[in-house]
């Protein structure tokens, strides 16, 4: 029987403090066969459950008005194939976690995100990123998983057994059932050469196309009422041969980009006025560095100062018009924007609800201090966004309901067919699940 604690303990908040709710119980099941039974209680009682990560989304993606399933204690076992170059996973491994096994085998995933705090499923089935012209969003490297149904039957689903729920289940949000484990292709183990420089945002701009084509993963970050980014490329090399010194290290990542800058957006949350300083102050803190490392360590950074974000996938050649008409609206705000915008680039994909599905896309991702106004900020590039053909990231703040978002998806039909069959009772659903894809 899975573990349940009651009601008065189960109370629940994501990493940034701005989603909450309380379960009815919470569910720590230990094994594939405590998940299903725990999902035919919950339907044959009539309830809910949602399946909970590490709270890194900022959407209200992982609330319930009933059980909330946590997956932490599920061990399934991994196995590692270094000849095939495949990993399996419970899906509640970190992937930090993650990360530290791969090495220790000398394999890698192909790309990541900058942050290693997520769970490998909520990772996927939110469509987590990096950035890279090659390179889809983590999902892409999802060769087989396994997932409990809302009836609690147990798939094993992969190009050769159920290839359908495979395509839609690897972005999914957690509507057509629980993961209890990942399959993912991973490459050898490799190092990176980072080059991380501060330059003119139209300069950036002008020379984007060549930019993205020159270098394994690229991206930038534009520091608000200034006309500077901050440029990082990450290319494959052959040998980790110029590692950053720890003492650079802590002055950028965790003094300069954690400590001072969180003392910055306080000061910035209590006296808007001077945000504009403080943003060209940040741009021109930021020096030029070269260094190499493995690649998880290069990719992945700590982020310790708590934000509110929301990011759209768009059309490459949508990202100039977007930044025009985004300078524009933080501009006329009658608030400051504490936090810069970062631009990132995926490869298309054939993963049903990627928000990279069958187009090359460039991210733009806008971002406020916790505490500090957002909403008309964020509405605002939303509508600019949408008019874009943009597509919402699934585990970032928007506002997009499931009749603007289903014209979005060429396959979006076909993802609800599989929702209809897998989850009849709609045993995974929640308020926010109805309004993205539907009651």
């Amino acid at each position: 029987m899975a573990a349940t604690t009651p009601s008065v303990t189960a109370g629940w908040s994501n990493w940034a403090g701005n989603q909450r709710a309380t379960a009815t119980a919470v569910l720590r099941p230990t094994s594939a066969a405590e998940v299903a039974e725990a999902v035919r209680a919950a339907a044959a009682g009539g309830e809910r459950i949602r399946a909970v990560g590490s709270g890194h989304s900022f959407t209200a993606v992982a609330l319930t008005d009933g059980r909330r399933m946590e997956l932490a204690d599920l061990d399934t076992g991994v196995r590692v194939d270094v000849d095939r170059r495949l990993v399996t996973v419970p899906a509640g491994t970190t992937l930090r976690a993650l990360n530290r096994l791969l090495a220790g085998h000398g394999l890698a995933l192909p790309n990541l995100g900058d942050i290693d705090a997520q769970t490998v499923a909520g990772a996927i089935s939110t469509g987590t990123h990096g950035t890279g012209a090659g390179y889809g969003c983590l999902a892409t490297f999802v060769e087989a998983l396994t997932l409990v149904t809302g009836t609690g039957e147990v798939l094993r689903c992969s190009a050769d057994e159920h290839p359908d729920v495979l395509a839609a289940a690897r972005v999914s949000l957690g509507a057509l059932g629980v993961l209890v484990d990942v399959t993912l292709r991973c490459v050898d183990a490799f190092v990176l050469l980072a080059h991380e420089r501060p330059a003119p945002l139209d300069t950036v701009l002008a020379g984007l196309p060549g930019l993205v084509a020159a270098h394994d993963h690229v991206e930038f970050y534009w520091f608000p009422y200034t006309e500077r980014v901050q440029v990082k490329s990450n290319d494959r090399v052959p040998v980790d041969d110029r590692p950053l010194p720890r003492w650079r290290g802590w002055l950028d990542d965790e003094f300069l980009a954690n400590t001072v800058f969180a003392g910055a957006c306080r000061l910035g949350r209590a006296v808007p006025a001077l945000a504009p300083t403080i943003s060209a102050v940040s741009a021109r803190a930021l020096t030029e560095r070269r260094y190499t490392g493995r690649s998880d360590t290069v990719f992945c950074t700590p982020r310790r100062v708590r934000f509110v974000e929301m990011e759209y996938a768009l059309p490459r050649d949508a990202l100039v018009p977007a930044l025009d008409a985004l300078r524009r609206i933080v501009e006329g705000l009658p608030f400051k924007v504490l936090f810069p915008v970062e631009v990132r680039f995926t490869a298309a994909d054939d993963v049903w609800l990627s928000h990279g599905h069958g187009r090359d896309s460039a991210y733009i991702a806008i971002h406020q201090y916790v505490g500090a106004p957002y909403e008309p900020y964020f509405r605002a590039f939303e509508e600019v966004a949408e008019g874009l053909g943009g597509r919402p990231h699934w585990g970032k703040l928007h506002w997009r309901d499931a009749a603007s978002l289903a014209p979005a998806y060429p396959r979006w039909a076909d993802f609800q067919a599989v929702r209809d069959r897998l989850d009849p009772h709609r045993v995974f659903a929640s308020p926010h699940l109805d309004r993205v894809l539907g009651a």
